[in-house]
């Protein structure tokens, strides 16, 4: 009875005794299973997590914050602690700041000003500095002085620099994963799914060697609805052209050669780019909301063009009809030899069209304009811009504007004599006006001083023109204007160029 009760009052459980030990074998077994379960209780696995809590309302009240939710862990004398993290953050989103709105990090480093710091009575303003080695910390910068003090953390929540995408939590750098979690890693697979394995879409890749018969718009490859990280590059005198389903061009149509930049298509972004080697490539992330059609402007013979697309599953097979019945074949065309022919100048006035046939081609036929033509005229080269370096300089600017700002040039479009920059503002320091997150910027001249290279981020001091009769409001960046590359130690010399400007 005693050995029955033993057994029953341990945590090892499952032991299968013989039937009708004998009594020496019985204390046999009564010492190793208790010698097991002594050993056993000094190496137990990790104690056990309670669900997770509730995610906590966003550390900011406008645009970009932090949440986080947490959780418990529950375990016995003797185990060991909980494997992984008790907190999870991740990324909420509001409704954009509104201009003019004071940074995150400018009101904790106000939160001193006024205050004795460094052992002494003497008080200071501070500033955000962004040259430190810790972007988490809260690094000011006093006013004034050449020196700045670090406070501690910043609270979570708090961007790790101007215009990143990172966020700081706990002293650290965190990027979202495409989950919205902090931290996590997860990124997403060619199809558009976080954590894929790129398992529900196929890769399109080919290149298209037709040389064409004579010099004109021919239809390349239809780039169909839900396709994702789109690329195109060619190396010729000729020309992409891209086409919507209404028949109007994005870009290179009706004979005009668009310049580089960025282009809204399809619902989705198209960057275009073209060097001098010659060379020119499409890049677009996706997905597209509808179909686009692929063109080449040929006035040389062409010496391929590679495209490749993914493209989810369910919709290759209609791909693969459409491309059918338009003559385009699945499989690649074989290169043929056309003879190179010299550009002759197109006619001056448009062939005649039947109704419903502006803006289309046939597959693998030649487009709706079969004329040759001309090479755009070769551009002359951009004169060397006035030195714009100095203290002096960046004060006259930042004292005589309307407008400073941090931006990315998302695009960039010349015409006849002005320069027009799309910019996405992501930083003020002054305004006298409200200013929306996307606005244009225009230069004179087509070689303007400073240049502005498409997807760099800029500080540049801006000046309201508004013309005589009302009709045109434009931001102006002067010629020999301010527009340097953004930098933390920019960023800290135009915040003390502000205090030097005579109210």
């Amino acid at each position: 009875m005693g050995f029955s009760v033993g057994l029953a009052g341990t945590r090892c459980i499952g032991i299968l005794c013989p039937p009708r030990p004998r009594p020496f074998q019985s204390l046999l077994l009564l010492l190793w299973t208790l010698l097991h379960c002594v050993l056993g209780s000094s190496a137990q696995g990790p104690g056990e997590w309670t669900p997770w809590g509730s995610w906590s309302r966003c550390s900011s009240s406008c645009g970009r914050g932090v949440s986080v939710r947490s959780r418990r862990c529950i375990r016995l004398p003797g185990e060991e602690p909980c494997w992984e993290s008790g907190h999870e953050y991740r990324v909420c989103q509001l409704p954009d700041c509104p201009p003019g709105a004071v940074p995150f990090r400018d009101l904790q480093c106000a939160l001193y000003n006024g205050h004795p710091v460094l052992g002494t009575q003497k008080t200071y303003q501070w500033i955000p500095f962004h040259g430190a080695p810790n972007q988490c910390d809260l690094n000011c910068l006093a006013e004034g002085h050449a020196f700045y003090h670090s406070f501690g953390r910043v609270l979570d929540g708090t961007p790790c620099s101007p215009g990143a995408q990172g966020l700081c939590v706990a002293g650290r750098c965190l990027s979202a994963g495409c989950d919205g979690v902090l931290g996590s890693g997860a990124l997403e697979d060619r199809c558009g799914r976080c954590g894929g394995a790129n398992d529900s879409c196929l890769f399109v890749q080919r290149v298209f060697r037709d040389a064409g018969a004579f010099a004109g718009y021919w239809n390349v490859t239809l780039i169909p609805e839900g396709a994702r990280h789109i690329r195109v590059a060619h190396r010729s005198r000729n020309h992409l052209a891209l086409m919507g389903v209404d028949g109007r061009y994005v870009l290179n149509g009706n004979w005009e050669v668009s310049p580089p930049g960025t282009y809204e298509a399809a619902g989705t972004r198209v960057v275009y780019a073209r060097a001098a080697a010659p060379q020119e490539t499409l890049h677009a992330a996706g997905p597209t909301s509808q179909d686009l059609l692929l063109q080449i402007l040929l006035q040389e013979p062409n010496p391929g063009i590679q495209f490749e697309f993914w493209l989810p599953r369910e919709r290759y097979g209609p791909f693969q009809v459409q491309t059918q019945a338009r003559g385009w074949p699945v499989r690649q065309p074989q290169p043929r030899e056309v003879e190179a022919r010299a550009p002759i100048a197109p006619p001056p006035l448009m062939p005649t069209l039947a109704p419903g046939e502006v803006g289309r081609a046939g597959w693998g036929r030649p487009g709706v304009w079969p004329v040759p033509l001309t090479a755009p005229p070769p551009t002359d080269p951009c004169p060397p811009c006035p030195d714009t370096r100095g203290r002096a300089h960046r004060l006259l600017h930042y004292c005589g504007s309307d407008f400073v700002f941090q931006a990315r040039v998302v695009g960039r479009h010349r015409q006849a004599q002005e320069t027009r920059y799309e910019v996405h503002i992501q930083l003020i320091y002054k305004n006298r006006w409200p200013l929306r997150t996307r606005e244009y910027v225009w230069a004179p001249a087509r070689c303007p001083c400073p240049p502005l290279a498409p997807q760099q981020e800029y500080l540049m001091a801006i000046r309201r023109l508004v013309s005589p009769d009302g009709t045109q409001d434009r931001l102006l960046l002067p010629h020999a204007g301010y527009a340097r590359p953004w930098s933390p130690a920019e960023d800290s010399r135009i915040r003390l160029a502000a205090r030097r400007c005579p109210v």
